[in-house]
């Protein structure tokens, strides 16, 4: 959302900060395969598209039986949620390894008090074909944290091509939710982006 709203608004918003880029992941076709990052970077991918991404479809081809099953069963959207955070955070053998389990639990339970849980897959619905396919140049400046784990590792090369980069980073640790997995990391992050504009 913030890279949309740098390309609605640019005059009015300062910089965006950005955990991912879709268009910046290398492919096969794209990468330089003799850079370890670019390497990761279609290893992330390969590794999304083969083994992670059945949610994002079953979301945007059929988001309404998914809204039924979610919203009837408790132990089915804890399975569901549990499932994401396992798959795309920075865990090794279960979602906690990478996010408190209190804060699991009540990420869910926000979902399932609000009944939230289903209307948040609207999303793959609606946008999943046009994910990653803006080539239009933003022109806001952009902070880019790339964490090691997420769904979608960032190439800088390919994230200038489409982005106003002046800020890099690396972060040691984190996946696809770096607010919950590495928040001291995150926001040592965002301060030192928006203190340099």
């Amino acid at each position: 959302m913030a890279r949309e709203l740098g390309l609605l608004a640019p005059d009015r918003v300062v910089g965006i900060h950005v955990t991912e880029v879709l268009s910046a992941s290398a492919t096969q076709e794209t990468a330089d395969m003799s850079d370890p990052r670019e390497a990761a970077s279609v290893e992330a991918g390969q590794r999304y598209d083969y083994q992670l991404s059945g949610c994002m479809w079953v979301q945007s081809q059929r988001p309404q039986t998914l809204a039924f099953a979610l919203t009837d069963s408790p132990v089915g959207q804890l399975a569901w949620i549990a499932e994401r955070f396992k798959d795309w955070t920075d865990s090794s053998d279960a979602p906690e390894d990478a996010v408190d389990r209190d804060a699991l639990l009540t990420n869910v339970m926000l979902y399932w008090l609000t009944g939230t849980a289903a209307s948040s897959s609207r999303i793959y619905r609606e946008g999943a074909e046009s994910w990653g396919q803006d080539e239009r140049m933003g022109v806001v400046p952009t902070g880019m944290a790339v964490l090691p784990r997420n769904i979608a590792v960032p190439v800088r090369r390919l994230a200038e091509q489409t982005e106003n980069i002046v800020h890099w980073s690396e972060l040691p640790r984190g996946g696809h939710f770096p607010g919950l997995e590495a928040p001291a990391d995150l926001a040592a992050d965002l301060r030192a982006f928006f203190s340099a504009l």
